[in-house]
């Protein structure tokens, strides 16, 4: 039986844009080189549900991946919820410069696209692929939807008919959205002179959770920052995940194409979702079409999270520390889009420049990763995935996470909805009280605890 060799085949391609993407021929020979190498390091043995039913799998034939069934793969893709911490864990990626060129979770985007081309998207992917459509909808009817979704006869129909489990808990959505507000105001900004950034929303905050925009504005303002936010559509995850490439392309071609104008003027662009950033900065350049690569390039180079940028501003003295109230202890859990980044904690770095902030990191996957808990066949095991995040974050201390839907995990298995670092920010300089989102009443800072 030939050795498979660990250098990268010939059918090494993580870019959609590229015709080799989707040849199955290479696409299998590069299946069985990585699944090799994968198998016989397994280091990232407790990192999600694919590599232990990949390594049991392999297993079960003496270590030759070759003989794994097709069912046996469509396993180890379906049970990848696309976190990334495989690839921040591997020692054998492109950006550790080593010549095995391994992507694991891009390889897995690869395959799943290809089974939805040959198969055909399903109605559920197609819907969760388009979190926009949804929204505008359910926004118009805001109250009614909300409440369909607390319905168990409603749920039993939705899981039966779509495969959202019963059980899972829902975003709600928001009548007034976030972009409809942002029309509407005046920057409260008054220097001709001062910073300008490009706010990327996202779909969740513009549909969802409206209130984090206005806080995200509220902050960047305070620091002399006029934030403009131009007309724009979902980052394109959401499509990626169900297969549904060709719209996750158009998705960022429209981005890309919306936001080229202020990147040229050299604006920054600030993404409030940990996984929008991360699909601006490292997935357009691979997404677009190639007459859009540099305009993508160069949009990756200005995107920044926004404590990201925040962190920017601090380090150049730019950061105004008039905080009025402070949240007190905090427990923050950082999201694995985020981690991907390879950024460092800067939420975590500006919540203690509060006043009498004391943060503790929350460093586990929640298991909510996209729409994948959201599926009927994935809810329960995203709950074992989530439980040691949920029993950490919930042993002391203000609950916050970067990620809106981390945060509905999150209330799922703790009873209470974490605030995002922004709206601890906001109401720090407000002076509200945190009594309302369960954290610990604290009154006006009394100590430093600066960073």
């Amino acid at each position: 039986m030939a050795t498979i060799k660990a250098e990268p085949t010939a059918g090494l391609c993580y870019a959609p844009n590229e015709e080799l993407y989707w040849d199955r021929e290479a696409l299998d020979q590069e299946v069985e080189r990585v699944f090799d190498i994968c198998h016989g390091c397994r280091m990232c043995f407790n990192l999600c549900p694919s590599f232990p039913s990949l390594f049991d799998s392999v297993d079960r034939y003496d270590g030759d991946v070759r003989q794994l069934t097709r069912e046996e793969k469509d396993e180890v893709v379906d049970l990848c919820y696309q976190c990334k911490l495989c690839y921040v864990k591997c020692p054998y990626t492109k950006d550790d410069g080593h010549s095995f060129d391994i992507d694991f979770p891009r390889l897995l985007l690869r395959y799943n696209a290809q089974r939805a081309k040959r198969k055909g998207i399903a109605a559920r992917e197609r819907m969760l692929g388009n979190p926009v459509a949804l929204g505008k909808a359910a926004s118009k009817i805001a109250g009614i939807a909300n409440w369909a979704n607390t319905v168990s006869f409603h749920r039993r129909i939705m899981e039966t008919l779509v495969g959202i489990h019963r059980a899972k808990l829902l975003p709600e959505f928001s009548r007034k959205t976030f972009s409809g507000w942002a029309k509407s105001r005046i920057s409260t900004v008054r220097d001709v002179k001062a910073r300008e950034v490009v706010l990327f929303h996202t779909c969740f905050v513009d549909y969802n959770a409206p209130g984090i925009g206005r806080d995200a504005v509220e902050v960047l303002e305070r620091n002399g920052v006029r934030v403009l936010s131009p007309a724009q559509t979902c980052c394109g995850m959401p499509a990626m995940d169900g297969g549904d490439v060709e719209f996750a392309r158009q998705q960022a071609e429209r981005n890309v194409e919306a936001l080229t104008p202020f990147v040229e003027k050299g604006l920054r662009v600030l993404a409030i979702n940990p996984t929008c950033s991360f699909m601006l900065k490292k997935e357009y350049p691979e997404l677009v079409s190639p007459a859009l690569i540099d305009k993508a390039k160069a949009l990756s180079a200005a995107t920044r999270d926004v404590c990201e940028y925040l962190f920017e501003l601090k380090k150049g003295d730019a950061w105004s520390r008039e905080f009025v109230s402070s949240p007190g202890e905090i427990a923050y859990h950082i999201p694995c889009h985020l981690k991907a980044q390879n950024i460092g904690f800067r939420s975590r770095d500006m919540m203690k420049t509060i006043p009498g902030a004391k943060v503790r990191l929350v460093d586990r996957c929640c298991g909510h990763d996209g729409t994948w808990a959201m599926k009927t066949e994935n809810f329960d095991l995203s709950m074992k995935v989530g439980k040691r995040a949920f029993d950490e974050i919930g042993a002391g201390g203000m609950m916050v996470t970067d990620c809106p839907l981390a945060a509905i995990h999150f209330e799922q298995g703790t009873g209470t909805r974490p605030l995002h670092p922004l709206q601890v920010l906001a109401r720090a300089y407000r002076g509200e009280g945190y009594e309302d989102v369960g954290g610990p009443a604290a009154g006006p800072p009394t100590e430093t605890n600066d960073a």
